[in-house]
């Protein structure tokens, strides 16, 4: 990390600082999902809550990992950054809908959806960074990362494609338990 960092600190800094808000959102979110899920007794929802936990204990080490980075870098992870504000406003209207409204399967779904294809294009820029700045550690642990929010983006993906399968097409189609 420190390789990319020299050429501007400050808004790696920003930029680690944006992927921790969002990370710290996506914890809540699948937080939040695995409760309605379980609380509503739906075996369609049950059969997606292991793979689920899973993916939020990633978004878990992915956040404490960036604070971590952050701190290397010197920076304070509790410092809110202006990517990491922007960010904070962007993810309103997902939280909405998964912390504060719906407990129905296709929008909890729909929301992780978003969810994901935003987090897979904040990993994927700083891997485009690191690997322009040439710095190789950075883009081995930003690839890690980015690796497990594509298999996060394809297993939530199937989720609901298999889900509109059975609601719109009447298809008795299992849920997927594992990516």
């Amino acid at each position: 990390m420190r390789k990319l960092a020299e050429h501007d600190k400050s808004r790696v800094i920003d930029l680690l600082s944006e992927r921790l808000a969002f990370e710290r959102s996506s914890v809540r979110l699948y937080d939040a999902v695995i409760e309605k899920l379980e609380a509503s007794n739906d075996e369609r929802a049950l059969a997606i809550v292991d793979e689920l936990r899973v993916q939020r204990d990633q978004e878990q080490e992915h956040q404490e990992w960036l604070a971590e980075e952050i701190r290397a870098l010197g920076g304070d992870p509790r410092v809110t950054t202006e990517l990491a504000e922007l960010v904070l406003r962007e993810t309103k209207g997902i939280e909405d809908v998964i912390l504060d409204g719906d407990d129905q399967l296709p929008h909890l779904l729909h929301g992780l959806l978003a969810a994901e294809l935003t987090d897979n294009a904040g990993w994927d820029l700083l891997l485009a960074l690191a690997d322009e700045a040439g710095d190789r550690e950075a883009k081995r642990q930003f690839r890690k990362r980015l690796r497990e929010e594509q298999e996060h983006l394809s297993f939530v993906h199937l989720a609901m494609t298999r889900l509109a399968f059975r609601t719109v097409l009447g298809e008795d189609v299992e849920m997927p338990t594992t990516v």
